[in-house]
């Protein structure tokens, strides 16, 4: 089915009964058994939270109707049709009415759920998003913000871009620290984040030209943005206690994030064959079993699955295709404290504050003669 223009703006979500959150169930590697466990792992911890749940109705209702704590808590939105990883996301935006991604997105357009959650392909998610929610007025290009484990209070760090668009130029990446900064104030509680920049190396005469202007970009709007510029970081700040939040393009950001994810996964393979060479060391496995119970949760990304779509007119989660329940439980409990932290409206506020700061760093960097009397 091709889909219709619609010109209509995206309405607020409408109140009382909770937080809705809308949930794709057909996105993931793992099936729509997956999601479901993870969304009644969530409605088991939290009894304010009902779902609408998009995909195929009889295989749904069979599923949820297995689930006792999701009784009377998910209203199920038939749809037949499934997005692939394989699918293109120009492909998408053509034939997505139908979809559980579309449908899923569309709720949140309509005012009926705060915030969508979907395991599906990234671009494909990110382009339907766009098309459906709009970007907010004032941003240029959207971005994916992911919490990174950290040394921080908080124990996360944010990272954005991760993935949205590989491009971004100096005023993209002030953008970036902007949203960025917004995030962490909301959805991590920092008064007054500090932000830093990726880079090759932390002296000022190092990388780009784009992240050269960037710098003194982000630099001249840290008062107006409400948080404090550190200035250039490395690859080893990412999980450091010096930011709060690191900015960068889609492209280095998505690459450190799938490094991240996989030396993590390294480590505690590493550490499992360790413990299991020989029986002193299964003993000394089971001394030490409450802290490397620990260390596991604290490196495992299922806990912190879930990406942020950032400067968008409606707030969508981004969930790993690969996540199991756990993974897709983590990405329902970021979606419900951002939604009801009400992040979407402050951020919307911040982006709208911080438009004439845009404009003003820019004339900074503009050429000394321009404008300027004969």
């Amino acid at each position: 089915m091709t889909q219709t223009a619609d010109t209509d703006a995206p309405r607020s979500p409408r109140q009382g009964g909770g937080v809705v959150i809308s949930v794709d169930a057909m996105g993931g590697d793992h099936g729509p058994s997956a999601i479901v466990a993870g969304i009644a792992r969530s409605a088991e911890k939290n009894p304010d939270i009902r779902f609408i749940v998009h995909g195929p109705e009889a295989e749904l209702s069979r599923l949820i109707a297995r689930k006792r704590d999701l009784a009377g808590r998910c209203e199920i939105r038939d749809a037949a049709d499934v997005v692939t990883m394989d699918d293109k996301p120009g492909q998408v935006i053509r034939n997505a009415k139908g979809t559980s991604m579309w449908s899923a997105v569309e709720s949140v357009r309509a005012g009926e759920a705060s915030i969508a959650v979907s395991c599906g392909n990234t671009g494909a998610l990110m382009a339907l998003s766009m098309i459906r929610l709009r970007k907010l007025p004032g941003v240029n290009r959207p971005a994916i913000a992911c919490l990174w484990p950290s040394r921080n209070p908080q124990g996360f760090n944010v990272m954005l871009d991760c993935g949205a668009d590989i491009r971004a130029d100096a005023t993209d990446l002030l953008q970036y620290a902007l949203m960025g900064a917004s995030y962490a104030r909301n959805g991590l509680g920092v008064e007054r984040p500090r932000v830093g920049l990726l880079n090759v190396g932390t002296e000022e005469h190092k990388g780009r030209a784009e992240l050269k202007q960037a710098h003194e970009l982000i630099g001249a709007a840290q008062d107006t943005g409400g948080f404090d510029y550190v200035g250039f970081v490395e690859g080893g700040d990412l999980p450091s206690s010096r930011t709060d939040v690191i900015v960068t393009d889609g492209f280095t950001g998505n690459v450190a994030l799938k490094t991240g994810e996989g030396t993590a996964k390294l480590v505690s393979d590493f550490l499992k064959e360790a413990f299991a060479n020989s029986i002193m060391s299964k003993i000394a496995a089971l001394l030490a079993m409450t802290s490397l119970k620990r260390l596991q949760k604290r490196i495992d990304p299922r806990r912190v699955n879930g990406g942020v779509f950032l400067g968008l007119n409606g707030m969508v989660v981004k969930s790993h295709g690969s996540a199991d329940a756990t993974g897709v439980s983590a990405a329902i409990k970021l979606a419900f404290q951002l939604a009801q932290s009400g992040f979407q409206d402050r951020l919307a506020a911040r982006v709208a504050e911080a438009a004439a700061s845009v404009e003003d760093a820019r004339a900074l960097t503009a050429s000394p003669t321009e404008g300027s009397a004969p």
